[in-house]
């Protein structure tokens, strides 16, 4: 699993979704298919869109053939930089949020997307991730990922446990999973972006009351020393005891293979691991939300923007460029996607029901608790050292233990003063 990425997107019926402008006239006038590229950083879905997707759209959509391609995620978006740069990108493409995808907004390679009538099914929040400052769009919201902690219900029903609501219940659980013999968490520092991705961001959120307290930060009138993030830092430093032995070294794959072998109990994670557990696991598996401080706490959950689409507008097939996008964006491909793809979850507002338990459960959460997203996805990493570098670099140290919580509030809270001016 890639620390940033998920899946794909969502799809609609039908010549009233198309783009504003855009026309399937001219597709079979020679009686010959044109085909489209699309290119997206998840290889391990190649085989998905092949059965699913891209027959379901060319079902709809004679005269038009889709190709997918893939490039590893690490190298994507260099890629397809260079790609755009030198006129051979894809005639559809998968966009990264916020400021990745922004850059190629400002070099001109993204279309202004203003007017697509499937704008209208997501968030004001998701359409941000991909749109410039001032609220113009260039990439169609396709799909989240949503973070919390997935968990041994066989050794939880097995020891009496239920899943903890409050931190206090939260290292209750950890004891009682410690004292019967099992390491509780599986987590650990061999990678240091899970100690931000999969740790700060998830559970940070209800110490910072998710999305005011981003807010706040952006707009300044709060500071990472306040009392609430650094709260969440010594959250995270109290789990060190219930951590795997040398757990500095343990890495991201070292924590699924723990988990899956039922060595450590919970496992800090995500949707993205549903296809994961249910291929290697051989017990039953649970998720639950990270724990807010108090019962009757509002609870927030980090519900993280992942994915969107394009179209090129220097592709030779714009016309059939746009239909795909558009048939992305509707009530079909939600369903189409989501199911395929479980874990990877719809960004619009269709009422769309999932037929794997553990991912429609995540869906659920977003009925009993407000989505926020990562504290420095939008902003506050546009200089140096971004805040998404600086919260890894002193949360890997809090969890070695190298630093305190309050130590790694100021550290952070000078290093992104050295750079960023408070948004009004």
């Amino acid at each position: 699993m890639n620390k940033r990425r998920g899946s794909l997107a969502l799809v609609a019926v039908g010549a009233t979704l198309v783009v504003a402008g855009c026309s399937s006239a001219g597709n079979e006038s020679d009686g010959d298919a044109v085909t489209i590229t699309v290119d997206s950083w998840r290889s391990d879905d190649a085989q998905v869109w092949e059965d699913v997707i891209i027959p379901a759209f060319e079902e709809s959509h004679p005269g038009i053939e889709v190709e997918f391609e893939a490039t590893p995620n690490q190298a994507y978006a260099p890629a397809l930089t260079t790609k755009l740069e030198g006129g051979t990108a894809a005639d559809v493409f998968a966009c990264e949020p916020f400021d990745t995808s922004l850059a190629l907004w400002d070099a001109g390679f993204l279309p202004d997307l203003s007017g697509m009538p499937e704008l209208e099914r997501v968030t004001d929040v998701a359409k941000a991730a991909w749109s410039t400052d001032e609220g113009t769009p260039y990439c169609l919201p396709a799909s989240s990922v949503m973070h919390g902690f997935t968990y041994n219900k066989t050794v939880f029903d097995e020891l009496g446990l239920t899943p903890p609501e409050t931190v206090d219940e939260f290292f209750d659980v950890l004891d009682a999973i410690k004292q019967a013999g099992y390491t509780p968490l599986s987590y650990g520092t061999g990678d240091a972006w899970i100690t931000t991705v999969t740790g700060l961001s998830n559970v940070g959120p209800n110490f910072w009351d998710g999305e005011n307290g981003r807010q706040a930060v952006i707009d300044g009138s709060q500071v990472l020393t306040d009392p609430e993030y650094v709260a969440a830092w010594q959250f995270m430093q109290d789990w060190i005891p219930y951590l795997p032995d040398g757990y500095q070294s343990v890495k991201y794959t070292d924590t699924q293979e723990l988990f899956y072998q039922g060595e450590a109990i919970i496992m800090p994670a995500g949707s993205w691991e549903i296809r994961g557990f249910e291929d290697r696991a051989d017990f039953e598996v649970g998720i639950f939300q990270p724990p807010v401080q108090n019962e009757g706490d509002p609870r927030w959950i980090n519900d993280f923007i992942d994915t969107a689409y394009t179209y090129n507008p220097e592709s030779d097939h714009v016309e059939e460029a746009k239909e795909l996008l558009a048939w992305l964006g509707g009530e079909e491909a939600a369903v189409l996607n989501a199911n395929a793809f479980p874990g990877f979850l719809p960004l619009s507002d269709y009422d769309v029901e999932l037929e794997n338990p553990i991912a429609q459960e995540y869906l659920s959460w977003r009925e009993t608790a407000q989505p926020t997203i990562r504290l420095w996805a939008q902003y506050l990493s546009r200089g140096t050292p971004s805040l998404s570098d600086i919260a890894t670099d002193v949360t890997t140290k809090v969890l070695n233990g190298d630093i305190t919580a309050e130590e790694a509030a100021e550290q952070a809270q000078t290093q992104l003063e050295s750079w960023y001016e408070p948004r009004q």
